[in-house]
């Protein structure tokens, strides 16, 4: 598995010459309520077996989370079943509100 930082993530997003990856959010529907990347799908993590088949395995999927620990967990689980273009967000969504865009609520 793959790790990638706020900052990378950012860039990756902001270049056109490259395809878009699919944000897969696996907080709660609450914090996802609070504050969320823009694009993003919201999965909760618990949700993620069940509807595993919902997920593209050929697509490129970043995992997000708030700190980085339970995407970090789906991101290996979706790799223990077949996924191969899997990357976490290291930092979650509060790097993401730190270093890429500071009017994001922090919780």
């Amino acid at each position: 598995m793959q790790q990638i930082t706020a900052p990378e993530l950012a860039a990756w997003l902001a270049d056109d010459k490259r395809a878009r990856p699919f944000l897969l959010d696996v907080r709660e529907n609450w914090e996802f309520d609070t504050c969320h990347i823009a694009g993003s799908t919201l999965m909760p993590m618990q949700t993620i077996p069940a509807r595993i088949d919902d997920l593209d395995e050929d697509a490129e999927i970043v995992c997000i989370c708030h700190h980085g620990a339970r995407s970090l967990q789906v991101a290996a689980f979706l790799e223990r079943h077949g996924f191969q273009k899997v990357t976490n967000l290291t930092g979650g969504v509060h790097a993401w509100a730190l270093q890429v865009d500071e009017s994001m609520p922090k919780y």
